[in-house]
């Protein structure tokens, strides 16, 4: 299962963790990802989405057929 949220296409970030000593070390920050079953009213079809915090409230604020209109049209999802 690949770390990307497929609403939003949030994905994984690098960084470093910094010591006291200020030693620098590879990190990963990674996403806040939920796998969420939704209903998807206008096919009348169960739905399965790998889907960030973010993503969630965006699915929240404008349903989930706009959402996913919005992320197949960015490339994040194929419909």
């Amino acid at each position: 299962m690949s770390k990307i949220c497929e609403i939003s296409g949030k994905k994984a970030m690098t960084g470093n963790n910094v010591s006291h000593s200020n030693l620098k070390t590879k990190r990963k920050f990674n996403v806040n990802l939920f796998r969420k079953k939704f209903y998807w009213v206008e096919q009348d079809c169960w739905i399965q989405l790998n889907v960030s915090a973010n993503g969630l409230r965006t699915i929240n604020k404008i349903g989930l057929d706009a959402a996913l209109k919005n992320a197949a049209a960015k490339g994040y999802i194929n419909l």
